[in-house]
């Protein structure tokens, strides 16, 4: 792993670039939008509430000034197939390009819930919600010379597995919330590397990369701070925390750095992975399993309906 300090100083001018960020109107999905369009970038910051966005959008024009036409609010429900189908319909009418696509929406360790097609709630967000963007994006990140799309995992998917027996932990059996967590951020890892296997099959100048925030400060660790451990060790947390800014360098850089190859996989360069610069870093060797990425495509296929041609 590399130790360098790369910052949004090594961003690139990004003028003529269209980039999406899903989950653009808080924590990294914030700190990414603000980084795109400070560089030029036209970023679609796509919500599930479009106020939210709306408000994201004019703090973040607060912050660097006139961001408009650069930054686009668009309606996006990760939990809802038909919301995902009809923000890839509305974005392929108005643009003819896609260079980036930023999965960085996500939820964690929820209590069980099913999502509005009756997935368990984090894995439908998390990754099929995703993965069904990605397909109905696929056209225009073809068209578009050297696109990408990014996926957004974390540190948890070292102690992720595929429960293919009982992927959706049905009517709660076996679920606890770091379990289904840790799964969905492998599955992320999975998509990404099955997906770079399918843009090198098909001689695409496209690339999939992963990153991960290490430890940071969002509002998705709102479902851990009721619990008796974080009360006890809350303040280890805070210690030791990136704040939002810092965290989203690794998805940054995955996101626009010249040198990224496809496959590769960002995060922190710190003790464990927890915090620092964003460098090149390693994931388990289970989150390279061949064998577990094409099931795990075969079964999003199905579950979504879309066909990646």
């Amino acid at each position: 792993m590399s130790n360098n300090k790369w910052t949004t100083h090594d961003i690139p001018n990004l003028t003529g670039k269209v980039i999406i960020v899903t989950g653009g109107n808080s924590g990294l999905g914030y700190e990414s939008v603000k980084a795109f369009a400070e560089k030029g970038a036209e970023v679609v910051l796509a919500s599930r509430s479009v106020e939210n966005g709306v408000k994201a959008k004019a703090e973040i024009g607060n912050e660097i000034g006139n961001v408009s036409g650069k930054v686009v609010v668009m309606q996006l429900d990760l939990q809802e197939f038909a919301s995902v189908k009809q923000f890839a319909a509305n974005f392929t009418e108005k643009y003819d390009r896609l260079d980036v696509l930023l999965n960085n929406a996500g939820i964690m360790t929820t209590p069980y819930f099913k999502t509005k097609d009756g997935l368990e709630g984090q894995i439908g967000v998390n990754h099929f919600g995703h993965f069904l963007l990605t397909g109905e994006l696929l056209p225009l990140l073809e068209k578009t010379e050297k696109s990408r799309v990014v996926n957004v995992s974390s540190i948890a998917h070292k102690q992720g597995k595929m429960h293919f027996d009982n992927l959706m932990f049905n009517g709660g059996k076996g679920y606890t919330p770091i379990k289904a967590y840790g799964q969905s951020k492998l599955a992320n890892l999975l998509f990404t590397y099955e997906l770079q296997r399918f843009f090198e099959t098909k001689g695409l100048s496209a690339i999939a990369v992963a990153a991960h925030p290490g430890v940071s400060i969002t509002n998705l660790v709102r479902h851990l701070e009721g619990k008796m451990t974080f009360k006890i060790f809350g303040f280890i947390f805070k210690l030791i925390a990136q704040d939002p800014a810092k965290g989203a360098l690794p998805q940054i850089r995955a996101s626009v750095d010249a040198s990224v190859k496809g496959a590769e996989y960002y995060g922190p360069n710190g003790f464990t992975e927890m915090s620092g610069s964003p460098v090149l870093v390693k994931p388990m060797p289970h989150a390279q399993g061949h064998e577990d990425a094409k099931k795990l495509w075969d079964i999003s296929e199905q579950i979504t309906g879309v066909k990646f041609n």
